[in-house]
């Protein structure tokens, strides 16, 4: 039998965490490839050295790690850097995932589900690994004013990374679940429970 594998993603601070957090409690297993992509840029690997040389040393904190608020001020203003660091990481989040995937699938004890927590899992082709692709939408202002109390971006900064996102209606259109987070927790809690009880049993 193999692991039921399900795709969350969905636009900036539109809710994908919270939602993994409700799935893990449910007893999923969740990959989250943003701190993939966070052990990949650790100094001196490749990935590391691959981004220093395409952005130079000011994206270098005085640690030696990646300033990320510093490397997003850059990619989220400008569309072709960002498609430079994009195609810096996703190959080695890719390769992480799989990797992580090989070994639940021989694990004596596998999850009902494993959640690939990707915020572009549509546009790294992460999609091809999963049986369902879960997508969660909010309003604008909501992710706005999230990003800007949770992460501590100004309004214009929150607007840069919300616009670099892209729209969201493309990408529902290969959603096989769509979860609105534009409510309270409970309702929220209420769609992914709705959800994961439909989650076949037994994936053959």
């Amino acid at each position: 039998m193999a692991v039921y594998i399900i795709g969350l993603t969905g636009n900036i601070a539109a809710g994908k965490s919270t939602v993994a957090r409700l799935l893990r409690e449910r007893g999923a297993t969740v990959i989250d490839a943003d701190a993939l992509a966070h052990a990949a840029m650790a100094p001196g690997s490749a990935v590391w050295e691959a981004i220093r040389q395409t952005f130079g040393s000011q994206v270098i904190a005085g640690d030696g790690t990646i300033d990320r608020r510093q490397l997003g001020a850059i990619v989220f203003a400008n569309p072709e850097a960002l498609a430079k660091l994009e195609a810096i990481v996703h190959p080695a989040v890719g390769r992480a995932i799989q990797a992580r995937l090989a070994e639940l699938q021989r694990a004596p004890e596998r999850p009902r589900a494993v959640v690939i927590e990707a915020i572009k899992l549509l546009e790294a082709g992460l999609d091809r690994l999963c049986d369902a692709v879960w997508i969660v939408v909010a309003p604008r202002a909501v992710q706005s004013e999230r990003l800007v109390r949770s992460r501590g971006l100004s309004p214009e900064e929150a607007a840069l990374r919300i616009d670099a996102q892209g729209a969201i209606e493309p990408k529902l259109a290969r959603a096989d679940e769509v979860i609105v987070n534009d409510g309270s927790l409970e309702d929220l809690k209420g769609q992914v429970e709705k959800a994961w009880e439909a989650i076949p049993d037994d994936e053959t």
